[in-house]
């Protein structure tokens, strides 16, 4: 089905004799604590599988096309690959890391939403010829660079929470499409489905019963005007919870049996993004430094504390917002992390606040937590950093790289996968495993792949 880069640039450890997650965590932190401590992300290829399972149960009619710059991560692109997703690219740095892993190009949606002359031209060089668009300006330039493009229009959809100031809209209005369908008529560009965009952080199933509607109309038109439109992407909005997952797929099943059945020939397609890798990746930190601060917080329930006798404490880590917690500047929160160390249970906390190690007053990763009083050198787990948060740092004054990342996958998923009937054989072979031991993360000998 694919074919991928020939020379894997990272191992999996192989979780085998009882090997758990946390045993390869605590593996890194030993081994960071005896160097220079520096933060690293693990990364468990099995719950990749088993989200894309999920999927698979619950919405079996739509194929996912995973948004890349979720999590470019090379293992996360092949085992996608393998398990037979599309992806959805906004850059030319995009195409090609799909270009280079030999993900065909008829997988590959382009969706930027303003493109560069130069990286349409290079969509039409390698015929990655599915495109987005949603104004008239984007569809000349589309008409002169890629003439062969076939374009899924991007519809506006209504937002699920009007009062939310982060939820941009994206997409020309359903008043618009008409024009733009006829427009794309006189340039000779096909337009071959509707894109709906839903934002990441949608809570409300009613959107995708809007966005459905609201496709089905700009089809009606479409098919008016003589083009044969036979794609319907319902977009993103998916978390890696598989109730939204069952909520999602109960609202947007039945409009899509009403208005677009098996007999019209449309293929539905989605773009989950953390939905597949979010949960899979675990952050390690590191304390580099802690204030003292004054504490002066009423109304909160600590009864038997004077509030100026209570201490709160500041923690500098590592990490921060301009680098792996970058997605807290889009207003993402980013949930308190557990203690790697051993607490008793009666151990008292403290008010707590997480900082990166810039400095800089945006810089807070966590405003509010309770802790245990920790101390520098100490680390800190925080799950769920699977999205948004593997790009290049955002500025460069630590002079730190990006934090590493070890793949593991216990052998139990390793052979389901293979097994899952849905696999390349060649991509899996590709995967470079090693079997992992504990206190010791660099084997000699690479572990054969069963064929």
């Amino acid at each position: 089905m694919k074919g991928i880069a020939d020379e894997p640039q990272y191992s999996v450890g192989l979780l085998e004799g009882g090997t758990a997650l946390c045993d390869v965590i605590d593996n890194h932190i030993y081994e960071q604590t005896l160097s220079e401590k520096n933060a690293f992300f693990v990364a468990d290829l099995g719950v990749i599988m088993r989200q894309h399972v999920r999927w698979r149960t619950h919405m079996a009619q739509i194929r996912p096309y995973y948004v890349v710059r979720c999590n470019s991560s090379p293992a996360v692109i092949e085992v996608l690959s393998a398990l037979g997703t599309g992806f959805v690219c906004t850059n030319k740095s995009e195409l090609e890391l799909l270009q280079n892993h030999g993900i065909p190009s008829e997988d590959i949606i382009y969706s930027g939403v303003c493109k560069q002359v130069s990286q349409i031209k290079y969509a039409a060089k390698n015929g990655i010829d599915l495109l987005v668009c949603d104004n008239e300006a984007e569809l000349r330039k589309i008409s002169r660079c890629h003439p062969n493009a076939k374009l899924l229009l991007q519809v506006s959809t209504e937002a699920s929470n009007p009062d939310d100031k982060m939820s941009m809209t994206f997409g020309c209005s359903l008043k618009d499409c008409r024009h733009l369908l006829e427009s794309a008529k006189e340039l000779g560009v096909q337009v071959v489905g509707v894109r709906s965009h839903i934002s990441s952080s949608c809570e409300d199933d009613k959107v995708y019963v809007h966005a459905i509607s609201d496709a089905r109309c700009v089809f009606d038109m479409g098919e008016e005007i003589g083009f044969n439109m036979k794609i319907l992407d319902i977009g993103g909005g998916f978390s890696d919870s598989e109730t939204q997952l069952e909520l999602i797929n109960s609202a947007v099943m039945s409009m899509v049996d009403l208005y677009f059945p098996p007999s019209t020939g449309v293929s539905i397609i989605a773009e989950p993004g953390s939905f597949f890798v979010s949960s899979a990746f675990t952050l390690a930190v590191n304390i580099i430094s802690k204030e003292v601060v004054a504490r002066d917080r009423q109304g909160q329930e600590h009864d038997d504390l004077s509030p100026n006798e209570e201490p709160e404490f500041q923690y500098y880590m590592n990490e921060g917002v301009y680098g792996s917690f970058a997605s807290k500047l889009s207003e993402t929160l980013i949930t308190a992390p557990s203690v790697h160390k051993n607490t008793s249970l009666d151990a008292p906390v403290f008010s707590s606040s997480l900082w990166g190690p810039s400095g800089d007053d945006l810089d807070q990763v966590v405003e509010h937590c309770l802790l245990p009083e920790l101390n520098i050198g100490d680390w800190l787990m925080f799950t769920h950093t699977g999205a948004y948060s593997l790009g290049q740092p955002l500025c460069t004054s630590t002079d730190s790289p990006p934090p590493p990342i070890y793949y593991v996958i216990s052998s139990r998923d390793w052979f389901e996968m293979q097994d899952s009937g849905v696999t390349h054989e060649a991509t899996l072979k590709n995967l470079s495993l090693v079997p992992y031991f504990l206190n010791s993360c660099q084997t000699e000998a690479a572990l054969s792949v069963p064929a």
